[in-house]
């Protein structure tokens, strides 16, 4: 029932298992070897051997035979840091370091450095200012030439390292080892028997397994699908916990609107538990000491709370200044190893100013550390942790050698800090069992979430890391060591939302992904929709589009205007910026009164659609009391004393302000300007209140602001006196359990997350929603950039789909992390460009002949294995089965069974009649095949009935399976006998040089045949042999004349992607040239980095060449 990844006990010394078994158990538990071809390897993987990279360097940039001695590639295991050494040494004849492959300003050997430590190429110049003061400026135009060449030097690499024979066999095998060797562990939890639990209820199968996995793992992720019952498994997972005695007292951290519904679950499916809850006075300041006191000495099942009350239980202060000690310590080690291994001041200065930030944060502990006398979390007993949407914990802090990575947190939150000192605890205390994470949306935005879980959860994996064959161990402590293998960066030179350009480095796609998601499924349960089959509605998807209005078209143009004014630098980014352009065309897109409320209220915008289909919905599902959802994020209505003070709104109406929920684009700006006095919801509610419905049936989420008022408000939604609820994703997303009678969801707006999208939606795809099929309404405004908003979207969802699956996650994706419409963007938007299609209908192309050419390549290479290792092995094996055919063919031939004469008989004769003497001398003398003998034992049987008994005797003395019986020899062979088939098959094996197999039965003399038969064969199999030997040199051959067979559509792919390279440049510099660094190439447009390299490098002009820093570390 279970496949595990722990380590078998050892069988009892008496015990053997047959070597075909184990085999076939080895190979049903190890996954299948990968190949060169489904391997992705790029320049700064840290286990890639130095000497490779080395080997590819000194090929690609044909250094001198000279300079071989002074540059060298070496890496730095502990702090995961390559350096090339003597990269200053090159002279500025070098055509290869300085034009083929580097620029005048950043010679090969820099840049190839550079891209083994996963950073971007970037340079910049020092110019002063009027008042003297020294300033860098990125130098765009020798930035983008240096990234061209970086570019170069990858694509090369990546034709280089598969290309030798030799070289592919060792890195595949040690991949393999490396990465390839998982098999995540399968729990079936059907055989627990839970005690108090209550009867009524029963745990689905994916649920139980989940416990088991909690159970019998060690931390684990519950990544299930919304509304999969996760509260159920974990509760269940703690209570079983105690009862086996695996631990004491849990903890469990759950949202705080959720605090009273996880209370009330837990005793839903343990009524008899004994439970702690905490509440909002619990954690006042004269109330905190007292509540960390009853857990510390309570014996309760399990102890409730928010998570803002959970970050408020302070780690111990020895706890975290040996934290920092440590991390001090580990730094003062590196800074000892990089000067050992003579790497830059540079390099060495960069871990200097880390430790003086630490040494800051350790002084500033011991000057407040000692002053809260609480309770500290581990003094409370608490010996198992359980965390609920966990996601609101990915911001975790990590150290990274790259440059302003987006989706990489460089800023210390302070509670992802606090839970990571926290399962690091719990590791320490429960050898890693003690943590459990739930989240529906664990990637919610980027890939390098994925790392964050493993750091709360999988420290032990990332330190201990993997081992070779060599015993050569590879540490995935580091990002970076765990980004080069499965990420890779590019970096462009954008336009900032404040209008001044700035390189930016995202993470553009992931490789290698089924080996990570084997790792990561180690402690990650992950179910899927497909998976489970939950008895949840059927969905019916609608796309309401409505036509932009008159106004709407007008300020979208006017909006591509201020992208321009933006874009050329022309305005003060505290005044407009690119964020504040993106948060206007959401507003833009949902309702143009949200710009300006004189603005007319157009019949036939989303938001009276919206309206439309609520009534008419409201309208027919009043006999069962149907309710509704509507989400929208902006807009939001103010909290009561806001709207108090909003004496002008008031006036007008009772329409308050939006404002106190937007979006986190709007939190970011520095001088937002608040909404205008128009507010979609009151819009909505007033018009649905003159449509007909009672204004009692219709809430907004923001009144209930108080946990009561919450309870209150979703009975009443669940029981339908509620039956219209508006409320914004944050409010009325994660953990809301109101689907009893809904049956319609309404997306106004469109969020920026998926796993937003993915929170609406569970709320009402849920177990317990009586409806059979449930309707969910999105609204797009065409012509705005609602449009490109839900495509945004769309392709997040589709990256994180090709993850989190049930099926084998695809070996690459896209990642997307976008939060902002780049200047190109809304251009095309704004115009209409028909440029746009063109490139969509490209970008398909050129994806599909990519995949067309990598599975030639693949062919390529597999047949370039087949005629260097596997024909020839195979040849070679197969004459050595014909010689030794042919020698036992000899040997047979030298024992055969003797011709023994036969008498005939004399004819009868008549009385007294003497024979005919010389009649009967003259006679045919007739001849038949004799016995040639049989040696069983010590005795020799010349008489074949004899020796078929003798056989058939031995086999009845008993035979122990596995174990062959020596029995003797027969024509020149030596005899054994053994079992197969469970028992049910004796075999009699004759051995020369072949082996030769006859089955045997309880016939005396139908044995010998058989094994004559089998004897018999041999010349058959020597002719079976010879012509696949000759199949073998055919297929040889053919191969021969396949291999370096170009791709017959290269033309075509060449072409299509030159012609996507243009397109996206021309998308990018519509209203004229800009920056060469904006115009950095992308993946797509790799194509015209070759056609850069032929072009020579422009001569130097001959003026004052500022200051040069080379480039930013």
């Amino acid at each position: 029932k279970e496949i595990t990844d722990s380590v078998t006990p050892p069988p009892p010394k008496n015990y053997k298992i047959s070597s075909a078994f184990s085999y076939n158990f080895k190979l049903a538990l190890t996954p299948k070897d990968l190949t060169a071809s489904e391997i992705d390897l790029r320049l700064g993987a840290t286990w890639l051997d130095k000497r490779y990279v080395q080997q590819f360097m000194y090929e690609l940039f044909k250094t001198p035979p000279v300079q071989k001695g002074k540059i060298h590639v070496n890496f730095s295991e502990y702090t995961g840091e390559w350096n090339i050494t003597g990269k200053n040494t090159v002279t500025g004849y070098d055509v290869a370091a300085n034009t083929t492959y580097g620029t005048d300003r950043l010679n090969a050997y820099h840049i190839l450095e550079d891209t083994l430590n996963l950073r971007d190429v970037r340079i910049y110049d020092t110019i002063k200012d009027p008042d003297g003061k020294e300033r860098r400026v990125l130098n765009h135009n020798a930035t983008t030439l240096a990234q061209q060449k970086q570019q170069a030097i990858k694509d090369a690499f990546r034709d280089w390292i598969w290309k030798d024979p030799q070289r592919r066999q060792t890195l595949v095998k040690q991949y393999n080892e490396l990465f390839n060797s998982i098999r995540p562990r399968e729990y079936d939890g059907r055989h627990i028997v839970f005690g108090g639990i209550n009867p009524e209820i029963t745990l689905r199968e994916h649920q139980l397994n989940a416990i088991a996995h909690v159970l019998y793992g060690g931390n684990t992720l519950l990544a299930h699908e919304v509304g999969a019952g996760k509260t159920f498994e974990m509760t269940a997972a703690a209570m079983e916990s105690k009862r086996l005695g695996l631990c004491q007292k849990s903890l469990f951290a759950v949202p705080n609107h959720l605090i009273e519904q996880w209370a009330s679950e837990f005793l839903r499916l343990y009524p008899t538990a004994n439970i702690l809850v905490a509440s909002k006075k619990d954690f006042e300041g004269r109330n905190r000491k007292k509540f960390c006191s009853r857990i510390a000495t309570g014996n309760y099942d399990a102890i409730i709370m928010g998570h803002s009350q959970f970050e408020r239980l302070p780690v111990s202060y020895e706890r975290r200044e040996q934290l920092l000690q440590d991390q001090i310590l580990e730094i003062e080690q590196g800074i000892e190893e990089l000067e050992d291994s003579g790497a830059e001041r540079f390099s060495v200065k960069q871990l200097e100013r880390t430790k003086r930030s630490l040494e800051a944060r350790l002084e500033k502990l011991n000057n407040t550390g000692r002053k809260d006398s609480s309770v500290t979390f581990e003094q409370l007993g608490v010996d198992r942790l359980f965390i609920d949407e966990a996601h609101s914990y990915k911001n975790l802090f990590l150290y990274t050698k790259m440059r302003n990575v987006a989706g990489l947190s460089t800023t210390d939150a302070q509670k992802s800090s606090d839970m990571l000192l926290k399962c690091r605890y719990m590791d320490e205390i429960t050898g890693g069992r003690g943590v459990v994470f739930a989240t529906g949306t664990p990637v919610s935005n980027s890939m390098t979430e994925l790392f964050t879980m493993q750091r709360y959860l999988q420290q032990d994996l990332l330190d201990k890391g993997f081992t070779d064959s060599r015993g050569k161990h590879y540490s995935l402590n580091h990002f970076d060591s765990w980004a080069s293998i499965f990420g890779e960066t590019v970096t462009k030179v954008e336009l900032a939302p404040e209008g001044k350009y700035r390189p930016r480095t995202r993470f553009a796609r992931f490789y290698n992904l089924p080996e990570l998601m084997a790792m990561f499924r180690e402690t990650a349960d992950i179910k899927t929709a497909d998976q489970l089959h939950l008895p949840v509605p059927e969905v019916e998807y609608h796309t309401e589009k409505a036509l932009a209005s008159e106004e709407q078209k007008q300020l979208v143009q006017e909006l591509s205007d201020r992208a321009a004014a933006v874009h050329a630098g022309q305005v003060n980014p505290k005044i407009d910026n690119m964020l504040a352009i993106t948060n206007d065309a959401r507003k833009l897109g949902l309702d143009q009164r949200l710009i300006n409320p004189l603005f007319p209220d157009n019949p036939g915008s989303k938001v009276n659609m919206c309206v439309e289909n609520v009534f008419r919905i409201w309208e027919n599902g009043q006999a069962d009391k149907l309710t509704q959802l509507i989400f929208c994020d902006l807009s939001t209505p103010k909290a009561a004393a806001a709207a108090k003070r909003d004496k002008t709104a008031m006036a007008a109406g009772n329409k308050v302000a939006g404002g106190t929920d937007l979006h986190a684009l709007g939190n970011l700006l520095e001088d937002i300007k608040p909404d205008a006095p128009f507010s979609v919801y009151e819009d909505i509610r007033s018009k649905l209140i003159a449509m007909g419905i009672p204004e009692r049936e219709i809430a907004f989420i923001h009144d209930a602001n108080t946990d009561a008022k919450k309870k209150e408000l979703f009975a009443k939604v669940r029981s339908g006196r509620v039956r219209v609820l508006m409320g914004s994703t944050f409010k009325m997303g994660a953990g809301m359990n109101v689907q009893d009678r809904l049956i319609a969801l309404h997306d106004l707006d469109c969020p920026w997350r998926p796993g937003d999208l993915e929170q609406r939606k569970g709320r009402i795809v849920r177990q317990g929603n009586k409806n059979p099929t449930v309707h969910i309404y999105r609204y797009v405004t065409e012509g705005t950039f609602d449009s490109y908003l839900w495509q945004t979207v769309e392709n997040k969802q589709k990256f994180i789909s090709q993850i989190m699956t049930s099926k084998s996650p695809v070996r690459s994706c896209e990642d997307v992390d976008e939060t902002a419409l780049s200047y190109a963007e809304i251009k095309a938007l704004c115009a209409g460009n028909p440029l746009i299609k063109e490139k969509m209908d490209l970008d398909i192309d050129v994806a599909r002949l990519r995949l067309l050419k990598s599975d030639h390549q693949s062919h390529q290479y597999r047949m370039e294995d087949d005629l260097l290792k596997r024909f020839p092995e195979k040849i070679k094996e197969n004459e050595g089965f014909i010689a030794g055919l042919e020698a036992d063919m000899k040997t047979l031939a030298e024992h055969p069974h003797p011709m023994v004469p036969v008498k005939p008989a004399a004819p009868p004769q008549a009385d007294g009649e003497q024979p005919d003497a010389p009649a009967a001398e003259t006679a045919a003398v007739e001849v038949k095949q004799g016995f040639a003998g049989m040696v069983i034992g010590d005795q020799t049987f010349t008489d074949k009935i004899e020796a078929g008994k003798a056989l058939i005797a031995e086999i009845r003395k008993g035979i122990k399976p596995g174990e062959p019986v020596e029995l003797g020899n027969y024509r020149g062979f030596s005899m054994a006998l053994s079992v197969e088939d469970f028992g049910r098959t004796i075999v009699l094996t004759l051995k020369g040089q072949m082996s030769h197999r006859a089955e045997l039965g309880d016939d005396v003399l139908g044995n010998l045949l058989r094994i004559d038969h089998a004897l018999n064969k041999m010349p058959d199999r020597v002719t079976a042999l010879h012509s696949q030997l000759d199949n073998l040199h055919q297929q040889m051959k053919e191969i021969q004349g396949e291999i370096g067979k170009p791709f017959p559509q290269e033309a075509e792919l060449q072409q299509k992607s030159e012609r996507l390279a243009e397109l996206n440049a021309q998308l990018g510099i519509e209203d004229g040239p800009a920056p060469v660094g904006e115009r950095l190439l992308a993946k797509d447009a790799r194509p015209s980095v070759l056609e850069g390299l032929k072009r020579p490098v422009p001569p130097k002009q001959k003026t004052d060449k500022p200051k040069d820093y080379r480039q930013e570390r």
